[in-house]
């Protein structure tokens, strides 16, 4: 096994990886609220009973402090459709719902108008924006629709766009002939060989997930390279048997190191065909990817 192998294999099994996965949305680190705290927080309980169950609701905090918990919470609530469009959120409110500062929800609220699930304007407030106006490339926000109510679109939706760009990227990145790069993509592989050989998905999750960034990355377009951290989010979050990298096997394994091969050979037809074999759903899914919609 190479140096870098047993360093990204031993680091994966000795760190949290920090992300939230379909059974773990049932942890969040707030404490339980108080009698007092119930009372005060009527406004959040009142006209919605959920907001009172989901507020106490776990989610990955990713080790992000207060701050980035709220961030998790309230966005997970909006994106679920708990906090449903226009809805006024008031920071005093929310900052004794959940125990925390004004700096905390003030700084909270900023994060998620940026990603444009509330907007802030004088005289009216904060209220939840409707999803036309959110920023659905914004990794959180994949992560919380992949992990809600919406989680069957999310996971289609992002399978067509992998299929999308990746096998395009693919034939790009054979032309460009990056030796370091292409070593780089091989020690990915090797990573991912050792860690199915000993059980390690964590490990194989986060070579695969690297593999296809550095894949993107190489391909010399910038507006592609702007979009592999969305492809480590459809990794990340897949779920379910919906493509070749969602679980570790001898068959993905392949297809990934037949994508190097023609990376070294030149040979973008060979690396964007490979890429393709890799995107297909297993054989027991029934839905083809891209998934044909009707209108």
């Amino acid at each position: 096994m190479s140096t870098l192998a047993h360093t990204m294999m031993t680091a994966a099994r000795a760190a949290d990886s920090g992300l939230a996965g379909p059974g773990e949305l049932d942890r969040y680190p707030y404490a339980e609220a108080t009698v007092a705290d119930r009372v005060g927080a009527r406004s959040w309980e009142g006209g919605d009973p959920e907001l009172g169950r989901v507020g106490r609701r776990a989610a990955g905090s990713r080790g992000r402090g207060l701050h980035g918990q709220l961030v998790q919470q309230l966005g997970q609530m909006i994106v679920s459709g708990d906090l449903g469009a226009d809805r006024p959120l008031v920071p005093e409110e929310i900052g004794q719902r959940f125990e925390v500062s004004r700096t905390v929800v003030r700084e909270s609220l900023r994060v998620l108008e940026a990603k444009g699930l509330v907007s802030a304007r004088p005289n009216v407030g904060t209220r939840v924006r409707p999803v036309s106006d959110w920023n659905l490339l914004d990794p959180d926000i994949i992560e919380w629709r992949a992990f809600g109510p919406q989680r069957d679109d999310q996971r289609r939706e992002l399978s067509e766009l992998r299929w999308t760009i990746e096998p395009l990227a693919a034939r790009l990145a054979a032309g460009h002939g990056r030796e370091d790069i292409q070593q780089r993509l091989g020690d990915m592989v090797e990573i991912m060989g050792h860690a199915m050989g000993q059980g390690d998905a964590l490990t194989f999750s986060r070579a695969d997930a690297e593999f296809h960034s550095l894949l993107i990355q190489v391909a010399g377009n910038r507006m592609l390279e702007h979009l592999s951290g969305i492809v480590s989010a459809a990794l990340q979050v897949s779920g379910g048997p919906v493509t070749g990298c969602d679980r570790p096997n001898e068959s993905s394994l392949a297809h990934h190191a037949r994508i190097v091969d023609a990376l070294a050979a030149g040979d973008g037809p060979g690396a964007e065909a490979a890429m393709r074999q890799l995107l297909t759903v297993h054989p027991e899914v029934e839905r083809v990817v891209p998934a044909p919609r009707e209108h």
